[in-house]
């Protein structure tokens, strides 16, 4: 507790840690994004600093991850540079040894994308064992030797060896001698000498290495190497007893006693091993390293002038204004999405800043007088990093970018675009990401069944909680364009501050009334602390309806009809329920009144609050706990259908009437007071 983690973490352990890691595929295929920045922040001359080498320790049934195989198809796209990945090949899973020659289908994987792959097979005792007259035999015993025989000996020990040679090689002068020289102990020893656990064969790969190219190590090793359940396929829970654990220690030279000295167990002296650690890499740069500095925000950005608009919309008009000036906030702002960028609404930026590429390629289209909107031109001054459709690589490529500051020295500023309902897909490296403190944007677009004709497919509906539920990431809601540019401008100075975080922003392709307004400092602050008052409600007001989102129009309308038989209802504009939420259990911890509770104040004690979204309706129901208040919660819990929005709202009871029945049962629940409608 408080110190070293059980997986390595960035933002918990002590000691510096460059990707927090697991094993899940999702460490490791970090490193290969991490090496595209790098190339990034090279090619942009963001940093004058020498080229490093990415480089990920996994296991071989961590291979069986897909989001790794994902990542080294983009890597090949991308001609990833500056990377190794050492397979510890140790032959067993969790729960069982891995098919036999899996080896040979890495080998495979890795030099279908352009990889060198060096196999560490045999360390120095065996590749003497073999040099020796006859040795090329026990080369093909153990080249032949089935995996989970291999495991059973290794586990067994040398008896066991001993007896397997004899059996299958015969009688030889070879291994007569060979099993005369070696007792028990020492065959164990011997055959056991697999490259990966021989320092002397593992250096001596790494510094064969000439080039840039991205690397696989396949290095053999015995899974629990030196401890007495090694080689058993059940040893991944295995623990040791007490006699067990004194046996290790007196092998280890470790007194009784000593077990957590620093040094317990090394034959050199201290000072010369003192000496040593306080010269390595890894000491001084930990003391080195420090945070980028912050990058220049606006104030405000402009508000995108339309009548109508929907935010996805007013989301690229923002970013497309920024891309046409010299800021250095446009400088360091770095796009991608997974094959979605005109369907994001990334275009325009993307024609202002270009696609990123290691070297130049012409925009053939253009060249060939073919029209288009999109100017689809690569070079290495490009701000927009196109992906392949894997989730998973995006939040990985997120993650990467929003780290380049603590990594390379070069502080960027990363927005990435998504649909929505896609968002479940790399949940997974979407946490990975948050965990590590990475910063960056992500764009989830379009969402909810607004999308109407598309169908359930690209309906979301959970997401509204995934944005109140994980950790490190602020998401939002907005209805209007100003909202958005009043949400994005904050957002940008958030993703840079120490105590900051990554955002999420849930937009629609459905275009609504945008209010003629002029946002005062109070209202953007309250726009980014979660929710406002778009019609205030008068003192001590019965109800009031809560929307958050694209159905705004829906909760306009029902508020206006509500007016006459319910005076005084307020309406309340949620953009959003996570930061809200978050500052009330955050005010309740503290003993003092949030923002929330001043809104909902105003309101009668009692009141009826109607909360309506388009996605999961537990996303607002919670405002119930606020106060004494009661809730009729609205939103969408089903998968959509293909349909045009007013029957899809009619349908899944979100719409207008859906609002004003609800406002009915809370006054019906209440006795049938005279004010029901």
């Amino acid at each position: 507790f408080g110190g070293a983690q059980s997986y390595p973490s960035r933002t918990k352990d002590k000691d510096d840690v460059d990707f927090s890691t697991g094993s899940v595929g999702l460490g490791v295929a970090m490193t290969l994004f991490a090496s595209l920045v790098q190339d990034y922040v090279q090619l942009h001359k963001l940093k004058d600093a020498p080229t490093g080498r990415m480089v990920a320790v996994l296991g071989d049934a961590e291979l069986d991850e897909g989001n790794i195989f994902e990542a080294l198809l983009e890597g090949w796209k991308h001609d990833v540079r500056n990377l190794w990945w050492v397979v510890d090949y140790n032959r067993q899973s969790l729960d069982s040894v891995v098919s036999d020659h899996l080896f040979q289908k890495i080998k495979d994987f890795f030099q279908a994308v352009g990889w060198k792959v060096i196999i560490l097979k045999y360390g120095k005792r065996l590749e003497a064992a073999f040099a020796r007259p006859g040795g090329e035999a026990l080369r093909r015993w153990i080249d032949d030797c089935p995996n989970d025989l291999y495991a059973a000996l290794t586990y067994k020990g040398g008896a066991a060896w001993r007896e397997h040679l004899k059996a299958d090689l015969g009688n030889t002068r070879f291994l007569r001698t060979l099993l005369e020289e070696h007792d028990d102990q020492a065959l164990h020893a011997l055959m056991t000498n697999l490259a990966g656990h021989d320092m002397e064969s593992v250096v001596e790969a790494f510094d064969a290495v000439d080039s840039d190219l991205p690397h696989c190590f396949i290095a053999y090793t015995v899974k629990g190497f030196g401890l007495p359940f090694a080689g058993h396929k059940d040893n991944h829970a295995g623990l040791m007893n007490l006699e067990q654990l004194g046996r290790l220690k007196e092998q280890m030279g470790i007194a009784e006693g000593a077990e957590w000295d620093r040094f317990a167990g090394l034959a050199l002296p201290v000072e010369a091993i003192e000496r040593f650690l306080a010269s390595v890499p890894f000491r001084r740069r930990s003391k080195e390293r420090t945070e980028a500095p912050a990058v220049a925000v606006p104030a405000d950005f402009p508000v995108p002038a339309a009548a109508r608009l929907s935010t996805q919309e007013a989301f690229g008009r923002v970013l497309n204004e920024l891309g046409k000036g010299k800021s250095e906030l446009a400088s360091r702002i770095v796009t991608t999405s997974p094959d979605v960028t005109v369907s994001t609404n990334l275009g325009g930026w993307v024609n202002q800043r270009a696609i990123f590429n290691r070297s130049d390629r012409a925009d053939i289209f253009k060249e060939e007088k073919v029209i288009s909107a999109q100017r689809w031109a690569m070079h290495r001054e490009g701000q927009h990093i196109e992906l392949g459709i894997a989730e998973n690589n995006l939040f990985l490529m997120l993650a990467a970018l929003g780290l380049a500051g603590a990594h390379f020295g070069a502080r960027l500023i990363p927005v990435g675009t998504v649909y929505d309902p896609f968002i479940a897909r790399g949940l997974d490296a979407l946490n990975y990401a948050c965990y590590q403190d990475a910063r960056f944007m992500i764009v989830a677009t379009p969402s909810g069944i607004s999308l109407a004709p598309e169908g359930g497919a690209h309906q979301s509906v959970v997401q509204p909680l995934i944005g109140i539920g994980q950790p490190g990431l602020s998401s939002f809601e907005p209805a209007y364009a100003d909202e958005l540019a009043t949400i994005m401008a904050w957002s940008f100075r958030y993703m840079q501050e120490p105590r900051g975080g990554s955002v999420y922003l849930r937009l629609s392709t459905r275009p609504i009334d945008q209010p003629k307004r002029v946002l005062d400092a109070t209202l953007k602050d309250a726009i980014v602390a979660g929710a406002y008052w778009q019609v205030p409600p008068a003192a001590g007001a019965e109800l009031a309806i809560v929307y958050s989102g694209a159905v705004a129009p829906e909760a306009i309308a029902a508020h206006a009809a509500l007016l006459d038989d319910v005076p005084g209802a307020g309406l309340l504009a949620v953009t959003s329920a996570d930061r809200l939420h978050e500052e009330w259990r955050a005010s309740q911890r503290e003993g003092r009144p949030g923002h929330v509770d001043r809104l909902l104040g105003k309101l009668g004690r009692g009141a009826g609050l109607v909360t309506v979204t388009d996605g999961h309706p537990a996303a607002l129901s919670w405002l119930g706990a606020v106060g004494p208040h009661r809730v009729q919660a609205l939103g969408v819990e089903a998968f959509g259908q293909s349909g045009d929005i007013d029957d899809l709202y009619r349908t899944y009871g979100i719409d207008s009437e859906a609002i004003l029945d609800a406002a009915a049962r809370h006054f019906f629940d209440l006795g049938g007071k005279s004010q029901a409608r």
